[in-house]
């Protein structure tokens, strides 16, 4: 009996990290406007649901299942919240001011493949170079890497543009053409 018990608990544990985790996904995937692949997953996501509910509904009088059911949905949702760092789905805007006008980082960033337009700017304490540039997420931790070696007091602000329309840029990256080669590149 208690075997049983065990295997319950572990089973309905199992199904909810996986039911939450694939929740989180769906919704990152209907945020990105993947609704076809979004649909998709939510047809398997809403049966793993129903069994995995199903399980402690026909058991309420065991306590420990309600328990596994809760635990089950918390660690999905950071199972969840990891999968979805790892998919970096989409594309961030990091808006960059730099302590000094340079004119070769912009060239040195286009080398390494991210979309950057640049501009003088001015400051409070004088003249300054304003960049904004655009990259997949999955490169986002990179860029920040290299932005702070070349100008460690770099002012930056990234978010995530919801419409991206034109520019050579984005055609490259859909084609193929920039950020193919080794993670070590970029």
């Amino acid at each position: 009996m208690l075997a049983n018990s065990v295997t319950m608990v572990i089973i309905i544990l199992l199904i909810n990290i996986v039911y939450v985790s694939f929740f989180t996904i769906r919704m990152i995937l209907t945020l990105k406007g993947q609704r076809y692949l979004a649909a998709a997953l939510s047809a398997v996501e809403v049966v793993i649901y129903v069994i995995g509910l199903g399980l402690v509904l026909d058991n309420l009088d065991q306590i420990q299942n309600l328990i596994a059911y809760a635990v089950g949905y918390a660690i999905g949702v950071i199972v969840g919240m990891k999968i979805e760092e790892k998919l970096a789905l989409g594309y961030i805007t990091a808006n960059v001011i730099t302590n000094a006008y340079d004119h070769d980082l912009p060239k040195a960033l286009r080398e390494q493949g991210y979309g950057v337009t640049n501009w003088a700017a001015h400051g409070l304490e004088g003249d300054r170079m304003a960049l904004q540039i655009l990259t997949p997420r999955k490169y986002e931790l990179r860029l920040y890497e290299t932005i702070k070696k070349i100008d460690p007091k770099a002012f930056i602000i990234a978010y995530e543009p919801k419409t991206i329309y034109g520019g050579f840029w984005v055609k490259s990256v859909k084609k193929g053409k920039l950020f193919h080669g080794s993670k070590n590149e970029v």
